[in-house]
């Protein structure tokens, strides 16, 4: 039978998911942006730029490793107790953390104490961002229908680019406004300092939102379940290692290249024109600020396709596209023209939405109701280890030792094959239902269910 999505509440439901994802994302990000253009010199202050850019990326990694500590730890409450109290909390933690690091005192002031309490802050980012996504995507996916689930989920994606917006076009308009030394005297602590406003105004949309059905009748079958035989339940995590291993390998190879090649074309980027090529700071952060505009519209777009012609193939048009852009996309920035690195920018944002579009109504299809939350999230948050955490200081590391873009390229290239292969062995899960379960007692569960239509 197709799960029919609750039709008075989907648009409530998108609105609070998609701002609760953009302004998550953007304490990420914003992190991110700070790194590459103020932390290396407020709190990592060396004689070589790129040094001090270093050390600031391996604290933005710090943020990544806590992300599946948090993903254990929200998917593990979130398949017990429900989606709904974890995304508030995550969005406490978040915004409160990235509140605080715009009051951190500098190097200057406190010496090896400021990069200190600023990796304690990001160790908190990341724990709070690792049960962010997976409950987020899973309240939408949950609450719409089997046939347009690619769309309604690809919302909450559209958060990434939202927070990469918002926290890219803040920095943009202060650096347009102050001058370089207002900005590291006092300037940069602003977009940090407006978290606490943003929070605020999450926190009212999202406590409105109900819990997601699919949840609450697979808790309460659970419940009574385990009344009738007298069983207790194994933890989620434990079930999705013993039985849904294969759908965790599968979201950890989806999000790979995605990953990384989101972090290379925006974190990196930002490196690569203000340090290679001596290029203003605001020529990185106008390009990206009018590419993620576009990426922002064009990602529930790929979903919707995906729900037409299949999770797989739109994934596999981001994965192969990016392969080859890879090699254009620095040709072009190396023009050092403000037009041509915003079109490179732009055009490689379009291939990265089309493997995260679908990427979550495909990772939310591989696991069952009772795991859901604990395995999407343990996929996505162990790739972002491999991805995206080292994505930025390998680029950064590969520019240093070789002075040059073909390395980072060839880099950014076989990620993404490895995403393709991921996407290639596995199966279709466009128009499965999520509810009820698809296990089968002594078979591994994962996205072997064929799709019910």
């Amino acid at each position: 039978m197709s799960q029919q999505p609750a039709r008075g509440g989907i648009g409530r439901i998108v609105s609070a998911s998609l701002i609760g994802t953009t302004i998550e994302w953007y304490d990420f990000f914003l992190y991110g942006s700070a790194a590459a253009l103020v932390f290396n010199t407020l709190f990592f202050p060396a004689s070589d730029p790129l040094v001090g850019t270093l050390l600031a990326f391996l604290t933005y990694a710090i943020g990544f490793a806590a992300r599946p500590l948090g993903g254990v730890v929200f998917g593990h409450f979130g398949d017990k107790i429900g989606r709904k109290k974890l995304l508030v909390l995550s969005l406490v933690l978040m915004g409160g953390s990235t509140f605080a690091m715009g009051l951190l005192p500098t190097h200057a002031s406190i010496g090896v104490g400021a990069p200190i309490l600023l990796t304690l802050l990001r160790l908190i980012q990341g724990f709070a961002l690792g049960g962010e996504w997976g409950g987020a995507v899973l309240i939408v996916s949950e609450h719409g229908g089997d046939k347009h689930r690619g769309f309604w989920a690809s919302w909450p994606q559209a958060g990434a680019p939202g927070g990469n917006l918002l926290a890219t076009g803040v920095l943009a308009l202060l650096a347009a406004v102050q001058s370089e030394q207002t900005f590291l005297a006092w300037g940069w602590r602003v977009p940090f300092l407006l978290s606490g406003l943003l929070v605020v105004i999450g926190l009212w949309i999202r406590v409105s939102v109900s819990e997601s059905p699919v949840f609450l009748e697979a808790q309460a079958k659970a419940e009574a379940q385990a009344a009738q035989e007298g069983v207790k339940e194994k933890a989620p995590v434990v079930e999705v290692f013993r039985h849904n291993w294969r759908g965790v390998l599968t979201a950890i190879g989806t999000r790979f290249g995605e990953n990384v090649s989101y972090y290379i074309l925006t974190a990196f980027l930002l490196v690569y024109v203000t340090v290679h090529l001596e290029l203003p700071k605001s020529t990185a952060l106008n390009a990206v600020l009018i590419a993620s505009v576009v990426h922002f519209v064009t990602i529930p777009a790929w979903g919707a396709l995906s729900d037409r012609v299949g999770r797989r193939p739109v994934t596999l048009v981001g994965s192969v596209g990016m392969a080859v852009w890879a090699f254009v996309f620095f040709g072009m920035v190396d023009s050092e023209s403000f037009t041509v690195i915003t079109l490179a920018v732009t055009i490689g944002l379009l291939f990265h939405g089309a493997m995260y579009g679908p990427q979550a109504a495909f990772i939310s299809e591989m696991f069952d109701t009772k795991v859901r939350y604990s395995g999407a999230s343990m996929g996505s948050q162990l790739a972002s280890i491999i991805g995206g955490a080292l994505a930025p200081i390998i680029a950064v590391e590969l520019l240093k030792d070789y002075g040059s873009s073909t390395p980072v390229a060839l880099y950014l290239c076989a990620t993404v094959l490895i995403t393709t292969v991921a996407v290639l062995v596995a199966r279709e899960t466009r128009g499965r239902s999520l509810s009820g379960s698809s296990a089968v007692p002594g078979r591994s569960t994962d996205s072997a269910s064929a799709p019910t239509h």
